[in-house]
């Protein structure tokens, strides 16, 4: 069988997710099923993988999902925990009163908030909380679901304290084999891991210092009354100055401190020098922008979704009305810890004591995986929850509704990543086999390097878009894709590091117009049945996300000359 066929073959899995997600419309959770199935007949008929290193590959997968599980599970149990103690309402209600003019709402709101819960939850939680936010204080439904979607850029390269590059890209990439490369050139795994996470960082540090412009400016044409571009430009001064404030710190914590922090830190420091400034009135325009009146809205804006004013939501949550600080407290507490994790040798070795370990699974070579649940950020993020219950003087009953809530969210999660990540690892240990065939990440990088060759890295990042649209998830793209853009990177003799980098970024931008997150928006405001108006207004920013990094990357290769320790 002839490489471009077999090529094609390796490719089938990710292009019937695509006709069976958004061609036919098809749940994930039916689809990802079949997309598995097919993945392991390929494996088995066409690359002759033993029976054997199939199933050791799936439940390498499987150890791979509870890892992922666990983290998912405790960014929704803190964020709900902290819903129930009346938090999440205290924190929205400090927004509201900063200013009235509507673009500076957005940036506050849905930029700085949104990326440090982006930073903190992930998972399309942050689009899930500013749209509804953004609608109870004046905006009609649509734009704050495009608002909302736009979020999802920047921040979520390092969302759900890092998991797209923790979990994303380890999982996504071959680690045994890459670290005895690196190991034969002097460096080690760690090192290349931090490399790719700085290099992310750099990239959307640049590209995403333009997104709160893009909020402005998107409002303004497709909700303001002029219709006009130009009313969202008149504030470029203060959109850039709040861009500044979140990406520079944001590439500090990337290229020191690692992929954990970055969105936390960068979303933290913009809202304590934004808000402030914006009081004062600094880089603001004269002129106060406003939606029209809502008498005037099309039907077309609006939802279902009841206003409600954050003292009925405290008041429903059973609770006294906590000082903002105290609100804030637990995300304290998880930067604090996830820090001290990171960079404290002890504190590490105390938390990575406790894991569960298996090497060789069913006696296939190389096949292993492990799971470090202390270390995790979902044991971290847990641990700060059951602390909240004192800190907020909750009852124990609003913890057991948190948990509930959380353990049902996570049951549709985990049915389609279960599925989903054990296609990934037969993907990626496809390259054991009866026929010795490359695998199958290899066989497509051959035939996609042979065809675009030097002009490939302008295209990289659109491939992780495409990863992210079908399967909802940076996460879950890095996973399916990253050693595939490494071994393009090889064929081409180019940087893998750099090459992954794109990848995530491109992944990242492509949850603007990833269907499951526009769908959870929208459901949060009543707009249900109109995704297709919100996908054609958030395929702008994605298109400029996409082709301003696929220029940088270019420029990185090929004026710069990026390397990284795999060609020392």
């Amino acid at each position: 069988m002839s490489e471009p066929l077999l090529a094609l073959l390796a490719f089938t899995p990710i292009l019937l997710a695509g006709v069976l997600l958004v061609g036919l419309h098809w749940p994930a959770r039916r689809a990802m099923p079949l997309v598995f199935l097919v993945t392991a007949a390929i494996g088995y008929f066409a690359w002759h993988m033993s029976l054997m290193r199939i199933l050791a590959s799936t439940l390498q997968g499987l150890l791979v999902t509870v890892s992922v599980l666990w983290i998912i599970f405790g960014a929704i149990f803190l964020l709900n925990t902290l819903k129930h103690s009346g938090a999440i309402a205290v924190i929205r209600s400090a927004f509201t009163t900063i200013s009235p003019d509507r673009r500076v709402q957005a940036i506050i709101i849905a930029w700085l908030f949104g990326s440090f819960i982006e930073g903190a939850s992930g998972f399309g939680t942050p689009a899930a909380i500013a749209a509804p936010l953004l609608v109870a204080i004046g905006f009609p439904a649509l734009g704050a679901v495009m608002v909302g979607m736009m979020i999802q850029s920047t921040p979520v390269s390092f969302g759900a304290v890092g998991t797209p590059i923790v979990i994303g890209v380890n999982a996504g990439l071959d680690k045994a084999g890459l670290s005895e490369q690196l190991l034969a050139n002097h460096s080690s795994w760690d090192v290349f891991l931090q490399l790719i996470t700085s290099e992310v960082a750099i990239v959307h540090g640049i590209v995403g210092l333009l997104m709160p412009l893009f909020m402005t400016v998107m409002m303004t044409r497709f909700f303001g009354a002029k219709k006009s571009w130009t009313e969202g430009l008149s504030i470029a001064p203060f959109a850039l100055f709040a861009g500044l404030c979140f990406t520079l710190p944001y590439v500090a914590a990337g290229v020191f401190l690692g992929p954990e922090f970055p969105s936390l830190i960068g979303a933290l420091v913009g809202l304590i020098i934004v808000v402030p400034a914006a009081r004062a009135g600094f880089l603001l325009p004269k002129d106060s922008w406003d939606f029209p009146p809502q008498a005037e809205w099309p039907t077309h804006w609006l939802g279902d979704l009841k206003l409600e004013r954050d003292d009925v939501e405290v008041a429903a949550a059973g609770t006294r009305r906590l000082p903002l600080w105290l609100a804030w407290l637990p995300y304290g507490l998880i930067a604090l810890l996830l820090v001290a994790s990171r960079v404290s040798a002890d504190f590490k070795a105390l938390l990575v004591s406790v894991q569960f370990s298996v090497t060789d699974l069913l006696g296939a070579s190389g096949i292993s995986g492990s799971v470090q649940p202390l270390y995790l950020p979902g044991g971290i993020m847990v641990f700060v929850a059951l602390i909240t219950l004192v800190l907020h003087r909750m009852q124990g009953r609003q913890l057991v509704a948190a948990a509930s809530e959380s353990w049902r969210t996570l049951l549709g999660a985990g049915f389609v990543l279960i599925f989903t990540i054990p296609m990934v690892r037969i993907l990626i240990n496809s390259g054991v086999n009866l026929n010795d065939l490359a695998s199958m990440p290899v066989m497509m990088a051959n035939v996609v390097s042979d065809g675009l060759g030097q002009m490939y890295p302008l295209f990289a990042s659109t491939i992780g878009a495409m990863g992210a649209f079908i399967a909802g998830s940076n996460t879950v793209s890095n996973m399916m894709l990253s050693q595939f853009q490494f071994n393009v990177a090889t064929q081409l003799g180019l940087s893998g590091a750099l090459m992954v980098a794109l990848q995530a970024v491109g992944a990242a931008a492509g949850n603007m117009i990833a269907i499951h997150n526009v769908v959870a928006a929208s459901a949060t405001v009543g707009l249900l049945g109109r995704e297709g108006r919100t996908l054609r207004m958030t395929a702008i920013p994605t298109a400029y996300y996409l082709l301003a990094s696929g220029v940088l990357g270019m420029l990185a290769f090929h004026l710069i000359g990026v390397s990284d320790p795999l060609s020392l």
